[in-house]
């Protein structure tokens, strides 16, 4: 994808003794390339969401576990702490735990060293092609609505940001938009805000207008409204875990959104990696990890006056907040699920049926 007309990804290799990211508390207003250099730097980076989306979270953690090598750290060791750095995005273990059984049967710290890098460039390299998938398939649910309204342009609600800067490129959810548009298929996007950290109005908006996508920022509370008048013709989200059932762990939020949406039959899709399948899981209320973040994501909010970029309070001295950082839609509320193999239901069988080695 492009920023200043120029391509960009997410996370990318200075050299071999540092990876660059984007620091994406800065969007929209200033561009910060922040270098990482040791294990402690990409703990901090993704917990602290320099770095955040299912896919970007795993390349990440990834080239983490490359540096703990590099720093001699024991691989088990490395792997437990990059884990807790975000619970409820399953890329992450699945990018560390795939590479984990290579380095544990490497005794030579040069060659583990090496073997870490092989990898995190392999799950990198392989979360951009599925990626791009999931857009081809995408596309062709968009065109299917487009020629159901000839003439008239296909306004699409998502919540959060999983477009490519949750990834390394093109995105989950706005990867069929970005095809869409590419294709030449007229598309709108309304970007939900998503508070607390207001991830669409800063992140979501920022590359859809790189990219000359048309789309308007609302409040995360007017999505509801939009179905009602007709203004909504699908809503695409991510994930950043789903249970092998279909159940769906996204931003906080979504759940409402997929409410909504049954409830004014707006398809409700959501494009996801088979690395944000948890296959361990069934049933995602009770038991996809939901993240509690700190408080002050709600109480404060970060914007821009003049040339400085502030962080000023919205609640009362000393009232109390919560901050759940996901919830979890029901498959049952789901149309369908976007996938690097193709579009299924939200259920078991259908599920199954393109991932069969998961039988």
């Amino acid at each position: 994808m492009k920023i200043n007309g120029q391509q960009q990804r997410t996370i990318w290799e200075k050299d071999e003794m540092t990876i660059q990211i984007i620091d994406q508390r800065s969007l929209p207003h200033e561009l910060v390339i922040e270098n990482l250099t040791t294990t402690q730097d990409f703990m901090d980076a993704i917990r602290e969401m320099h770095v955040r989306g299912a896919p970007l979270i795993g390349s990440t953690a990834a080239y983490g576990l490359y540096v703990a090598m590099r720093e001699g750290l024991d691989p088990k060791a490395a792997v437990k702490a990059l884990k807790a750095t975000r619970p409820t995005a399953v890329n992450l273990a699945y990018a560390i735990d795939r590479i984990l059984p290579t380095l544990q049967s490497i005794d030579n710290q040069s060659d583990r060293m090496q073997a870490a890098l092989h990898n995190a460039r392999a799950v990198t390299e392989e979360s951009v092609v599925d990626c791009r998938k999931i857009g081809e398939h995408g596309l062709t649910l968009i065109e299917g609505i487009r020629q159901q309204k000839p003439d008239k342009v296909v306004n699409i609600l998502t919540h959060c940001n999983a477009g490519w800067m949750a990834c390394i490129d093109y995105g989950t959810a706005t990867a069929p938009i970005y095809a869409a548009h590419d294709a030449g298929v007229p598309v709108h996007v309304w970007v939900d805000e998503t508070r607390p950290r207001n991830q669409g109005a800063r992140i979501t908006a920022f590359e859809l207008k790189e990219h000359g996508v048309p789309h308007t920022v609302i409040v995360d509370n007017a999505g509801g409204h939009l179905m009602q008048h007709g203004m909504v013709d699908m809503v695409i989200v991510g994930s950043d875990r789903t249970t092998r059932t279909g159940d769906v762990a996204n931003k906080i939020g979504t759940y409402l959104k997929a409410l909504a949406a049954h409830d004014n039959h707006v398809p409700f899709y959501v494009a996801l990696p088979s690395s944000t399948f948890d296959w361990t899981l069934r049933d995602g209320v009770a038991e996809i990890p939901i993240e509690t973040r700190a408080a002050a994501e709600v109480t404060h909010i970060q914007g821009r006056y003049k040339d400085q970029t502030l962080a000023v309070q919205l609640t009362p001295d000393k009232s109390p907040a919560i901050n759940y950082g996901f919830d979890v839609t029901p498959a049952k509320y789901v149309t369908g699920l976007i996938t690097e193999r193709g579009v299924c239901a939200a259920n078991e069988e259908a599920i199954l049926s393109l991932y069969p080695e998961q039988q």
